[in-house]
């Protein structure tokens, strides 16, 4: 797409082919809402005009059934249920969750290729003017930079969910262009080092501090760098087979390289201290210490509702009162529950973690986040002793605790912020809070999970030490420290020590990643790059399955789960340049 005469310095509303296969020419369709000439384009000075429509698609783009955070694609795992109202509410999502009875032709595969490839073109137009301008300027290389991030923000996002797709990274594309577009153009490890060296381009330029929040920095760009290098270490090597091949040490030390902890305490960095922190709408929280990059959402902006949080509004429960027809989606599983027992030294159970359903108020011990993370019955709803989760359908919008009494934390807002963060549009409920992408816990676990698989395992264990440290400062100092005299419940975390094997470390690296990034999107991504997704899935399914009726049936097959089939409306009109993922053939 070239620069014509004018382009839209608000709200660009760019769409890329519907499927990647035909480009319209959206700048004659749409009225602008002002201009600049293509003069002014080149201008340092209007550089931001040209740019704010990308940044904008990261909100305005995505919705409660394509997330860009994924969280419709994490319930996959062993952390969550689909939820909701029945099994045919969302059903395609619930064929995911069981592994079965997919088919290339469900919605939602396509609307969330197409809601990534309508924001890559926004970045991609951007790019291209921003390519226009001077070169020499430092603002043009910056904006350049934080643009090429953005860019590997939408390819990572869409590969880790579909594995083969056509990359948009080639500047000035014509229609022929789009037309022709591969999505074997690269080998899996090639696609992987399509996103390294736009992200290694930007951290050559980002600053190590940005004065607007959102904008990606130095270190938003190393971490992002360690963790594609992460993915890209566990070669699936076989185009038709989903299996890890081998783990490639020169990746590992990439990693390891990307996470000098320097980068980022020095720029101010390092973990808050309380877990519960990261995740409040409150402004003297968010962007907080821990908060590496973060997606921007807002209130009273001058839009009808403001540019909130929609694609978190199906995580919002039934709220007696407040929101009684909550909509009630992504349920933590009581898998996940368990996980967080502890040992009598505080230690997580790696190997019998799933052998009860531990309810509140249990004479046994457990990690203090696992109330940061959940919301159980006996416990304040967002810590406000106003709305007690109970065993209640009034509390479940399936009734009968069909998928459990749980309810998800890290995304809602406490309703007492009810028209200050939260807010009722059209009768859902979203909210201005802050998305955080990549925070320092993430950073210090992919650091030890790379010394691990180096053979350098005791300088990762202090780094596992560190994140559960904090969360044993959280028994006393914490939104759920009271929780201990208030609702009968026994905490103990505790530290590492000892000598451990390679294998023991990555059991308890592995864990540790599961307890700290519980039900932000991370589970099921884990479980295949490390190919682990078929056998842990799998005994998920046997055990959950003996309280949970639904998942009777379930079954993760290999070489097809772990990533959804590339839509069938995109191999229909791609011209024969596209082909379709192992198993779904």
């Amino acid at each position: 797409m070239k620069i014509k005469n004018i382009i839209y310095s608000c709200f660009v509303c760019s769409s890329m082919m519907l499927a990647l296969t035909a480009c319209s020419d959206f700048l004659d369709e749409q009225k602008p809402q002002g201009m600049l000439t293509q003069n002014e384009v080149k201008d340092p000075k209007y550089v931001d005009d040209v740019i704010v429509s990308a940044y904008a698609g990261l909100v305005s783009i995505e919705d409660m059934n394509a997330s860009f955070s994924l969280w419709n694609y994490d319930t996959r795992s062993d952390d969550a249920y689909v939820g909701g109202s029945n099994f045919s509410d969302g059903e395609p999502f619930h064929h995911l969750e069981l592994g079965t009875g997919i088919m290339t032709t469900d919605w939602p595969f396509s609307s969330i290729w197409n809601k990534f490839y309508k924001y890559l073109s926004r970045v991609s137009l951007s790019i291209d003017m921003l390519n226009e301008a001077d070169q020499s300027s430092p603002v043009i290389q910056q904006r350049l930079a934080e643009m090429k991030f953005l860019r590997a923000y939408g390819h990572f996002q869409l590969k880790r969910l579909f594995k083969k797709i056509p990359f948009v990274n080639k500047p000035n594309m014509t229609d022929e262009d789009y037309n022709n577009l591969s999505n074997t153009e690269y080998t899996n490890d090639e696609g992987w080092q399509q996103i390294i060296n736009d992200l290694v381009a930007a951290y050559n330029v980002l600053p190590a501090k940005q004065t607007e929040k959102g904008r990606p920095t130095k270190a938003a760009a190393a971490a992002f760098l360690a963790k594609v290098y992460l993915y890209k270490a566990y070669h699936q090597d076989n185009a038709n087979s989903n299996k890890v091949t081998s783990i490639n040490a020169d990746d590992l030390q990439k990693v390891v390289d990307y996470t000098t902890l320097s980068t980022f305490t020095s720029a101010g960095y390092n973990l808050e201290a309380d877990l519960h922190s990261n995740f409040r709408p409150e402004e003297a929280y968010e962007n907080g210490m821990e908060s590496i990059w973060a997606i921007q959402y807002s209130k009273n902006d001058g839009t009808e509702y403001g540019n909130l949080n929609f694609s978190n509004r199906l995580i919002v429960p039934c709220i007696p009162k407040v929101h009684d027809s909550g909509n009630d989606f992504y349920k933590p599983s009581h898998n996940l529950v368990d996980a967080y027992r502890t040992t009598s030294d505080g230690l997580p159970r790696l190997d019998d973690f799933d052998a009860k359903d531990y309810e509140v108020g249990a004479a046994e011990t457990v990690d203090p986040r696992l109330f940061v993370t959940v919301g159980m019955p006996g416990t304040p709803y967002m810590f406000n002793t106003n709305y007690m989760i109970a065993k209640t359908d009034t509390w479940s919008r399936a009734g009968k605790g069909t998928y459990g009494w749980n309810v998800s934390l890290k995304q809602n807002v406490d309703p007492a912020l009810t028209n200050v963060y939260l807010f009722n549009a059209d009768n859902q409920w979203a909210s201005s809070m802050n998305r955080v992408v990549f925070r320092y816990a993430d950073v210090l676990l992919m650091r030890a999970e790379a010394l691990i698989q180096l053979n350098r395992v005791p300088e990762a264990i202090p780094l596992i030490n560190q994140v559960r440290q904090r969360a044993a400062d959280m028994i006393t100092n914490s939104v759920v420290a009271s929780y201990r005299v208030k609702y009968a419940i026994l905490y103990a975390v505790g530290l590492y020590k000892g000598t451990y094997t390679k294998e023991e470390a990555m059991k308890m690296l592995k864990m540790e990643r599961r307890l700290e990034l519980a039900m932000e999107s991370e589970r099921f991504f884990d479980l295949v790059r490390w190919g682990d997704a078929e056998s842990v899935i799998n005994h998920f399914y046997i055990q959950e399955g003996k309280t949970m009726s639904f998942l009777a049936g379930a079954h993760f097959t290999a070489d097809k789960n772990e990533y959804v089939p590339i839509p069938y409306e995109q191999i229909s009109a791609s011209n024969g340049h596209y082909t379709q993922n192992c198993g779904w053939q």
